[in-house]
């Protein structure tokens, strides 16, 4: 990953922290995309989802639990709580997408966003 891949010195640790929260409720094939050349409303969007709505719930919560405290924001918004299919956590320079799988494969932001660099987890 590139300097040149954040605006905020912040946003990539937060970005980082909240896929790391995904993965540690079991969220699966976790992901982070550099939409920021793309797009206006976010420079990241992390991608996960969970087996069923209840897990789904679990990786909300807990993302939004390690993103604070480690110091970043608290989400703006909020979406999809209802039904737990979609969360869509709006935390400014970066989006947290948490889906069922069903929905997962059916909106299919992987293959929106292919040629968008992605995080490099190793570093």
């Amino acid at each position: 990953m590139t300097d040149n891949l954040q605006n905020d010195p912040n946003v990539v640790p937060w970005v980082r922290i909240a896929a790391e929260a995904a993965e540690d409720k079991l969220g699966e094939r976790t992901d982070a995309f550099f939409v920021g050349e793309v797009l206006a409303i976010a420079d990241w969007f992390v991608v996960t989802s969970g087996r069923n709505p209840r897990q789904v719930r679990a990786i909300v919560d807990a993302v939004e639990q390690a993103v604070a405290s480690a110091g970043g924001p608290k989400p703006k918004r909020v979406e999809g709580r209802e039904t737990m299919s979609w969360v869509l956590m709006d935390f400014g320079s970066f989006v947290v997408h948490v889906f069922t799988e069903e929905a997962r494969g059916f909106y299919d932001l992987e293959r929106l966003w292919r040629d968008v660099p992605r995080l490099d987890k190793t570093a």
